[in-house]
């Protein structure tokens, strides 16, 4: 199976650059199951339900988020409303929406996506390696899920490599999002399971982290306040990585980088 997980998505730019190009990305690598991380799709924070619509139309399969999941606080009914739009398992468990969700391919393959908040520099949330657990609690890899996907949205990369360890072998793939650089260790740990600690973001990098550059930079020098935050528009790199699993075990072959568009250099897999 071909699993592709793309960045956190930032603004309009990120939106149409990703909704553009999906399709074809889905086409052109025989892609079989698509997660986005949407949780900057809305002026860079949150989600609504429009948004939902129009990532999930373009090719996503599943939408998670993070620690901005419920900033369009009109829109949280949306949690409860849309099974593919998942926000951390270890939030309150009366929290509006799911932490997990088993999902089908198109050839009635049986995906199981997590997803989960850090600890280290958020706000304060109940244990990820717990929640995590939980919500694997009985399926296994390669019996009751043909793959199993894990999106841990965390700031520190020592408690994402903490978690890809910790899951090592019994999930098939867990990438980092939250810090929208991507990082250049994709690779499969140990015990077979694939690994990134960040996919990047899904924006234009001639920015702040995807936010126009003019206000952080007033908050760095002046250490006051200028305005709002607001997304940059300019041409927006896709981000994300591609994992091909064993269909036997649903451990990952092959992990690589998916990089098009906008000022990063590309970057796309060879198998």
């Amino acid at each position: 199976m071909r699993i592709a997980v793309f960045g956190d998505v930032v603004g309009r730019s990120g939106r149409n650059a990703l909704t553009q190009r999906l399709p074809g990305l889905k086409r052109k690598y025989a892609l079989d199951f698509i997660v986005v991380n949407a949780e900057n799709a809305a002026g860079g924070f949150g989600v609504t339900p429009r948004i939902c619509e129009e990532l999930l139309e373009a090719g996503a399969d599943v939408l998670t988020t993070g620690n901005h999941a419920y900033d369009q606080r009109d829109d949280i009914a949306i949690f409860d409303a849309e099974p593919r739009l998942l926000r951390p398992a270890n939030f309150p468990a009366a929290n509006p929406g799911r932490g997990s969700g088993m999902f089908q391919d198109a050839a009635g393959r049986n995906v199981l996506v997590v997803h989960a908040l850090g600890q280290r520099g958020m706000f304060p949330v109940d244990d990820p390696c717990a929640a995590v657990d939980r919500e694997l609690e009985g399926v296994k890899l390669g019996r009751e899920a043909d793959a199993i996907i894990v999106d841990f949205h965390a700031e520190a990369t020592s408690e994402k490599y903490s978690m890809g360890h910790y899951l090592d072998g019994r999930v098939s793939l867990i990438v980092g999002t939250h810090t929208h650089v991507p990082t250049a260790d994709d690779q499969i740990l140990s015990h077979g399971a694939g690994f990134i600690a960040d996919l990047g973001m899904t924006g234009d990098y001639d920015s702040v982290i995807g936010m126009e550059k003019s206000e952080p930079l007033h908050r760095f020098v002046s250490k006051m306040p200028g305005g709002r935050f607001s997304p940059a528009a300019g041409e927006a790199t896709v981000c994300g990585v591609v994992v091909e699993t064993d269909p036997a075990s649903g451990l990952a072959g092959a992990i690589s980088p998916l990089r098009v568009g906008g000022r990063l250099r590309p970057a796309a897999p060879a198998f």
